[in-house]
């Protein structure tokens, strides 16, 4: 009996595990290179693109104006780990963008925020010194346990590659 996973049986599991996951760890970069790391409650759109409301006042914010770019991970509870190391993550590499406030796209997710995240979006979405940002997925990778990584692309997480050594 054959239990490898199929290419096409991995990216729904991944897409699966995203979609389960109500925040993002963000991972940006200073203007001085330095890293920073942070979280935050996230969306999908329709479009499988990641979505994040953070004030102006978070480094994560002004890292993103001057350089937009990002690393986003999605990681299971370790409480629902079999093994603390071999934790289920996705990890994407992403280009960043600021929406404009007021449009139909800060609009509409900002709607979809709400029904996932509850009232306190209205409230945080009216404040000047929140922004909207949208993540497009460039690469990644996507890890089931030990020895069980694939390289994803795309917000679709499209499998390429099992990794190897």
């Amino acid at each position: 009996m054959n239990t490898e996973i199929t290419p096409q049986e991995l990216q729904l599991e991944a897409l699966a595990f995203r979609a389960g996951c109500s925040g993002v760890i963000l991972s940006t970069s200073a203007p001085d290179g330095m890293p920073d790391a942070g979280y935050a409650p996230c969306v999908l759109d329709d479009q499988l693109r990641s979505h994040v409301l953070i004030s102006g006042l978070a480094q994560h914010t002004k890292n993103l104006l001057a350089h937009p770019v990002a690393s986003l991970m999605w990681i299971e509870p370790a409480d629902m780990a079999k093994n603390p190391f071999a934790r289920r993550r996705l990890v994407l590499r992403c280009a960043a963008m600021a929406l404009e406030r007021g449009s139909e796209d800060w609009n509409s997710v900002i709607g979809m925020m709400q029904s996932a995240h509850g009232n306190t979006v209205p409230l945080l979405a009216k404040l000047d010194d929140f922004i909207l940002f949208r993540f497009e997925a460039l690469n990644g990778n996507y890890v089931r346990g030990f020895a069980q990584a694939w390289a994803v692309e795309g917000n679709a997480l499209s499998v390429q590659e099992r990794r190897q050594r």
